[in-house]
């Protein structure tokens, strides 16, 4: 097995950031029925041994009703320092979009995009183009730009697939200079923070500051970041606050220490091993108290920075700069902290022996790099999790469906039927997407939702789409409820079909004879 693309499977959980508690239950209940069997071989007739068969039976079936069914989502997610560069026209190796089985949510970070004040302004007017090709890429595989956010070089892009766009609320960005005593974008942190099944999650992509001597800063800077960021929701108002976050990007930590002669002919026998002990941020995890809540899977892979562009060779420039695992991955699972008066009067998510009622475990199934694109000095870095949570809901907080046949000749209908008491909106809008739409801003048309009073629950409310505003050639679209306060899609109609109008042919969009058939 190649030591440089094998990544270990690391796993925490929301009671524990240990990978072994996450089975603890499982051990539990072997052991009690282990006694159970020893108490059956050696039962005799007496009460003493009745009784603790009947221990160790409650003792087990009170373990086998912790167990809670759970669902799997598959989190992929990237980092790469693009050094200014173009996208490559391939991004499906970075994207690993044939790999079984596929990925729910993506999650790509990047630093150092083109941001000369032209290019700058002209990426706010339009999508860059690191977007464009990642859009692109995605929405004909189902996937969807739930939100980003753009601070200078600083990118942050989240996909989901379409299927759990209504289950992804609450969404909320924000972000923090830390270049020139913070007056500048050029290095920091922009994060996304939202409710994904319930489960408040938390993406931090960070550019920290560079060079061997400023480990120290590093640090300063991260814990600033982490603490200066605030969200505008009650139960997370911080970063550290969510039950899970990811904090990722060209951290800029360096292996010290040790020389280049040392450092390249490690890497090139296959022993990046011997590195791991010099590399920064492992030695800053030994003192600092808020690194120690953070994980990360092991340095199987080579040092990701500096390449000479196009090649995988290290730089070979007169400065001739060590390699270093500058680009990481790490995540915390929210410890878990004794509840205090308060909490007790409230009603809990706990369980009354302690355990989440909703948990959530978290299982890195791969930490590597991607060698093959050379557009930067810098490597891409790719992580796979599993996400393993029990849904605190799966309905969907607006049902929506098209109402009979839809074409541009006349007129269509769409109802909608709020299932759940939310903060709605008369600036609400439901919009009329094409079959593998990009964005929620990627729509064909859109109505606003009922002006005159907002909605009871699960009252059926009737709208009419102009027909001049439905497209004339028809195909299979799907309908989206926006709401403005969660900022997000919370509500999505079945695929349909939207009939070729006669308009189109009169309007000499299609052939009047096609194939031989009259229009």
């Amino acid at each position: 097995m190649d030591l440089f693309t094998f990544g270990a499977r690391v796993r925490s959980d929301s009671t524990s950031s240990s990978a072994s508690q996450g089975s603890m239950s499982k051990m539990l209940l072997r052991q009690r029925l282990n006694q159970l069997m020893t108490c059956i071989e050696d039962m005799s007739s007496d009460d003493e041994a009745s009784e603790e068969v009947c221990r160790s039976l409650d003792e087990a079936f009170q373990l086998c009703g912790r167990f809670v069914p759970t669902d799997t989502f598959r989190l992929h997610m990237v980092t790469w320092n693009v050094a200014t560069a173009e996208p490559p026209e391939d991004v499906t190796s970075l994207l690993q979009l044939d790999v079984q089985p596929p990925a729910d949510l993506y999650v790509i970070g990047l630093q150092e995009v083109n941001a000369t004040p032209v290019r700058f302004i002209s990426d706010l007017l339009v999508e860059d183009a690191w977007s464009h090709v990642f859009m692109d890429t995605l929405a004909p595989r189902g996937f969807v730009k739930v939100t980003s956010i753009r601070m200078q070089g600083l990118l942050l892009l989240i996909f989901a697939k379409q299927i759990h766009l209504p289950y992804i609320r609450k969404i909320q960005t924000t972000y923090t200079r830390t270049g020139i005593f913070g007056y500048w974008g050029n290095k920091g942190g922009v994060s996304v923070r939202f409710s994904f099944y319930g489960h408040m999650v938390c993406f931090l992509n960070c550019h920290l500051a560079a060079h061997m001597n400023y480990a120290l800063q590093r640090v300063d800077e991260l814990e600033h970041i982490l603490e200066q960021q605030d969200f505008d929701v009650a139960d997370t108002p911080q970063i550290r606050d969510h039950k899970l976050v990811f904090c990722f990007g060209d951290l800029n930590f360096r292996i010290a220490d040790h020389g280049l002669h040392f450092i390249r002919s490690s890497i090139n026998s296959g022993r990046v091993n011997l590195l791991w002990t010099k590399d920064q941020l492992t030695m800053m995890k030994s003192k600092e108290a808020f690194l120690q809540e953070f994980e990360e899977g092991p340095l199987n892979f080579k040092p990701t920075y500096k390449f000479d562009r196009n090649g995988d060779t290290y730089d070979t420039s007169g400065k001739k700069r060590k390699p270093a695992w500058t680009d990481r991955i790490l995540w915390r699972i929210k410890p878990k902290t004794p509840p205090s008066e308060e909490d007790d009067e409230k009603e809990s998510a706990v369980t009354d022996d302690g355990l989440d009622e909703f948990p959530l475990q978290v299982n890195q199934d791969k930490y590597t790099s991607d060698m093959s694109y050379g557009v930067s000095d810098h490597k891409p870095v790719i992580a796979t999790f599993s996400l393993e949570l029990r849904k605190c809901f799966d309905t969907p907080l607006v049902y929506i469906s098209p109402v009979g046949v839809w074409s541009a000749d006349q007129d269509a209908l769409l109802t909608y039927t709020v299932q759940e008491d939310f903060m709605s909106s008369t600036w609400d809008w439901i919009g009329l997407y094409k079959a593998g739409f990009k964005s929620a801003s990627d729509y064909e048309t859109f109505v606003w939702v009922r002006e005159e009073d907002l909605p009871e629950i699960n009252e059926n409310i009737q709208l009419t789409v102009d027909k001049d505003e439905i497209p004339l050639l028809g195909g299979e679209y799907v309908l989206g409820y926006y709401s403005t306060n969660m900022q997000s899609l919370i509500g999505l109609s079945a695929n349909f079909q939207i009939l070729e109008s006669k308009r189109a042919v009169m309007e000499g969009l299609v052939p009047e004879n096609m194939n031989g058939v009259d229009k």
